[in-house]
């Protein structure tokens, strides 16, 4: 066994020993309870026009994204997710009483999401985002509960079996719930207006930013649920992508983002000179946040604005670059002394000059967008601009359909990583110095 894994696994049995002997001899028990106090929770009440309310309460939870492995076999689960020491499958939640969820009664999907605990009483790894969704509302649960039973066809599909080390034995999730999982619905701030807690009731729970947008501590769990602890929706990196910081900071964050541009990219996935969706993110978009109402979006706003700021290092990400011409010091150069003494500059011509012009100005109407004060391209951080030059971009909002090719196929490890130096310096922080070997970790991440 790898040094690594033997420290991992002797640690989860020293911290499994700790917890249960605090069990045993302080008379705590493990957070297995569902119940709440229902008359502070958050309901969701307006719906859009021909939504139930439980189909919109999957929207805002974007169940559809992660538990649908093939288009045409919705919440039929199998969808790969990969984690730092492996690989798990998001399982079938159609009402198929043999591979789904059709033999749960209410109390046993309320306690999926609350507690994180299967039928069977299996573990569930937090892969599956409880620790948020155990803020939705008992009435949103029922909603959701008579959705999936009633209006989700059942689809026969056997779930696939994770691919995971022997230190992640779901057994260890008792000793990580004990410590990391505070169970409950989100409880209203009175102190605060309607509007506001709709917001956080959405940010902290069914919609569970945090997962991909709060740093995680030692053991994978994130640092901070909500606003009054430090470090929340402070940026995180994940699967390969970095979800960014999204506290209301000037420089890092959304703080100098108009109300207005926050909704518009929470309902589109793109703001002109400020930042374009894509990867999980373009996901959420697709699948989830482009159905919520006008309200909700401007209750996300609205909490978002208010969540403490937290300041980064280095320059701003939504401010490097100016329009930079790359076809003149090519033109009258034969290829191969362009390849050999431009390659940035002859890779981008080749490959991104055609949508995104000559001097990275992007298209007029914004289709293709601006490389300068670009927040992938300016920031930090390579990881997205590495991403959605192997992977592109493939989201659909309500007006159409948003793409760009993906360059895996067609470029090697070494020439990302050329383009990403070249847009880096041009375009953005001025200091790109990614490896091939970089490159060639993100490629498996989907």
């Amino acid at each position: 066994m790898p040094r690594y894994l033997f420290v991992l696994f002797s640690t989860m049995l020293i911290c499994g020993g700790l917890v249960v002997l605090s069990l045993t001899f302080l008379n705590i028990s493990t957070p297995f309870s569902v119940e709440s106090q229902s008359k502070m929770q958050v309901e969701t009440r307006l719906t859009p026009e021909g939504m139930s309310r439980g189909e919109y309460v999957a929207k805002m939870s974007d169940c559809l994204a992660c538990h649908t492995g093939s288009p045409n076999l919705p919440y039929a689960g199998g969808l790969p997710i990969s984690l730092p020491n492996g690989m798990t499958y998001s399982t079938n939640i159609t009402p198929d009483k043999e591979t789904g969820i059709g033999h749960y009664s209410l109390a046993d999907f309320k306690r999926v999401l609350r507690a994180g605990i299967r039928r069977d009483g299996r573990y569930l790894y937090p892969a599956m985002p409880y620790t948020e969704y155990t803020k939705l509302s008992d009435a949103d649960i029922e909603a959701l509960y008579h959705y999936f039973m009633t209006s989700v066809p059942p689809i026969h599909q056997i779930n696939h079996e994770n691919d995971l080390p022997i230190t992640m034995m779901r057994w260890t999730l008792a000793v990580w719930n004990g410590l990391f999982h505070t169970q409950g619905a989100y409880q209203i701030d009175s102190s605060q207006t309607q509007e506001w807690n709709r917001g956080a009731y959405l940010v902290q729970g069914p919609a569970h930013c945090g997962s991909c947008h709060t740093p995680r501590g030692w053991a994978l769990q994130t640092i901070a649920n909500n606003e009054r602890e430090k470090g929340f929706l402070a940026g995180a990196n994940f699967a390969g992508w970095h979800g960014f910081n999204i506290t209301n900071d000037l420089n890092y964050g959304l703080g100098n983002w108009r109300h207005e541009q926050i909704v518009e990219y929470l309902k589109t996935g793109s703001v002109a000179g400020k930042a374009q969706a894509a990867g999980p993110m373009g996901k959420v978009i697709e699948y989830s946040l482009r159905y919520l109402t006008a309200a909700d979006l401007n209750a996300i706003a609205v909490y978002l604005r208010d969540v403490p700021a937290v300041s980064g290092t280095g320059k701003s990400r939504f401010e490097q670059g100016n329009a930079i011409p790359q076809d003149i010091e090519l033109r009258g150069v034969p290829i191969a002394e362009a390849k050999q003494t431009m390659p940035g500059k002859f890779l981008y011509m080749e490959n991104c000059s055609a949508c995104h012009d000559v001097d990275g100005s992007g298209s007029p109407d914004g289709y293709y967008p601006s490389l300068y004060h670009n927040s992938v391209v300016g920031s930090d951080n390579p990881s997205n601009l590495i991403q959605v030059i192997l992977k592109g971009v493939h989201r659909n909002n309500n007006q159409g359909e948003i793409l760009m090719p993906a360059f895996s196929t067609h470029l090697s490890d070494e020439q990302v990583s050329i383009l990403v130096n070249f847009l880096t310096r041009t375009y953005g922080q001025g200091d790109g110095k990614i490896t091939s070997k970089e490159v060639k970790v993100l490629r498996p991440f989907d």
